[in-house]
């Protein structure tokens, strides 16, 4: 009876302690070399500090955090596909020109070529696909190096753009339903019920998870250790909803903000209120979900970090090696376009420029500071979305700080390199481990 009695209790004390084990086993594993993304969360948490220190009237307000969103979404999504690649221990050097060949079939095709924006945006999508899958099948058929083979997409996709909208040309989009995913928000409602099914979706996902190891006998995390997470979760996002409803235009003494834009009844010459979340944020949630359950979920998503871990091993274990790496370039690309497509939807118009200067390289750096190996075999989709928050920071509160772009570049490039640096160290101290 003593036995049964303690048996009883043994769950009770075990999940009180169960965090403090969380933490500790969470520490262990950090001096063991698997740092993940804690120093790209660090240095998030690091730079927002600095930067409302520095300028607080002008970076810590709710106008520039929905700008700083607007800012990072290509590049997070561009840096999603991009970790698919990494994960195999290859780069694409040319997703940045084709997420703008991509975005320049999307304005052709719907103001040169009027065709309805779906079979516009399907155009560009299967565009994305087309440039993954020739890729893919030079690499993983031919044996050709991935630096030589994106390197030289890099260059031909940059005159393929030019062919398609012309030396020095500007297309317009003037479309509304694409224009309105960079521009316009969610009601404050839809804002406030999107962050209750993103919590509860957290947490039912999280409790199924725990429950099923336990009733195959595996060991999970405690009651109290997933009770913390989901309200860690709920605070932090509940936060970023408040800060992105708040009334965003500044309405300066003796002006009225503006209740129902574009009403009949409305004041002359009101304030607009602009407020609410971005629709580009709900595009990045439904892709991180989309393909977190693809990598995490799946056997497909299984072989890719087998085939990034040994593609020898892979192979001899009876996974299609070549056909995984050509699905994944497919991924990088398809991406790349769903990139464009914001690039254009924000520019309102697509350009020779659309994916250049350091939009690849932006990317490339969200996916390695946000804690994906270049080394292949480690890495997750939401390491895009930290560190894409870490470049946009940077590019968002750089200029506010010093005018001279030399510093921006700079500083960037630094955070790069520490972060490449954690990243061989880190693999160094989990093979001496």
């Amino acid at each position: 009876m003593s036995t049964q009695t303690t048996d009883v209790d043994v769950p009770e004390a075990g999940d009180t302690q169960g965090l403090k084990q969380a933490v500790g086993d969470y520490v262990q594993r950090v001096k063991g070399g698997d740092v993940g993304s804690l120093p790209a969360v660090l240095g998030l948490v690091a730079l927002v500090v600095l930067f409302s220190v520095l300028q607080g009237e002008t970076f810590f307000t709710a106008l520039n955090f929905a700008n700083l969103l607007n800012q990072g979404t290509a590049i997070i999504v561009l840096a999603m596909g991009l970790v698919f690649v990494l994960l195999l221990g290859e780069i694409d050097l040319s997703a940045g020109f084709a997420a703008g060949t991509c975005a320049a079939v999307l304005a052709v095709t719907l103001t040169n070529r009027q065709w309805p924006w779906p079979l516009a945006l399907a155009a560009a999508l299967i565009t994305g696909l087309v440039i993954g899958f020739l890729i893919g099948l030079l690499v993983a058929r031919l044996g050709i190096p991935s630096f030589v083979v994106t390197l030289a997409a890099f260059l031909g996709l940059q005159g393929v753009m030019l062919l398609i909208i012309g030396e020095g040309g500007t297309i317009p989009i003037q479309n509304e339903v694409l224009l309105a995913v960079m521009n316009n928000n969610m009601p404050v409602w839809a804002g406030w019920t999107l962050w209750a099914v993103v919590v509860l979706g957290f947490a039912a996902v999280t409790l199924r998870a725990i429950l099923n190891r336990r009733k195959v006998g595996l060991q999970a995390s405690s009651t109290s250790v997933w009770l913390a997470k989901v309200l860690a979760v709920a605070i932090l996002l509940g936060v970023a909803v408040y800060l992105l409803n708040i009334q965003r235009q500044v309405v300066r003494p003796g002006r009225l903000a503006c209740t129902d834009t574009g009403a009949v009844n409305e004041p002359i010459g009101c304030i607009p209120v602009i407020q609410g979340v971005p629709w580009a944020v709900l595009v990045v949630l439904v892709l991180l979900v989309i393909l977190t359950f693809v990598l995490s979920r799946t056997s497909y998503g299984r072989h890719i970090y087998a085939v990034g871990g040994n593609s020898e091993a892979a192979r001899r274990a009876g996974i299609s090696v070549p056909g995984i790496k050509i699905s994944c370039f497919m991924i990088c690309s398809f991406m790349a376009a769903v990139a464009g497509v914001l690039l254009a939807s924000r520019d309102n118009s697509v350009s020779p420029t659309t994916g250049g200067a350091q939009t690849l390289l932006f990317a490339v750096g969200a996916a390695v500071i946000g804690g994906t190996s270049l080394f292949g075999g480690r890495g997750r989709v939401i390491d895009a979305v930290i560190g894409g928050l870490v470049v946009a920071v940077i590019a968002n509160g750089l200029p506010l700080v010093t005018q001279q772009s030399g510093i921006q570049y700079v500083v960037t490039g630094a955070v790069l390199l520490v972060a490449a640096s954690v990243d061989a160290i880190s693999r160094k101290r989990t093979s001496t481990s």
